[in-house]
């Protein structure tokens, strides 16, 4: 992963750096340090991001359902 990469996956996340390194419990430093003087992103960061931003569509498409289709029902 490059660093257009991860500022892409952030951006689709919701997140910046700070936000993602309080969700994941790790220092600032260490998530900031990311892709600077040729450290290399964590392997697993990727596919992380991809399922964050999976989920958080899945919740979005979830509560659209649910004020549509129980609404319906309600009537």
């Amino acid at each position: 992963m490059n660093k257009e990469i991860f500022k892409e996956l952030l951006k689709q996340a919701g997140l910046t750096k700070k936000g993602l390194s309080e969700l994941l419990q790790i220092p600032y430093a260490t998530a900031n340090s990311w892709g600077n003087n040729g450290r290399d992103y964590p392997y697993w960061v990727k596919s992380w991001l991809t399922l964050y931003i999976e989920n958080k569509e899945c919740k979005e498409l979830k509560e659209i359902i649910r004020e549509n289709v129980c609404k319906d029902e309600n009537n």
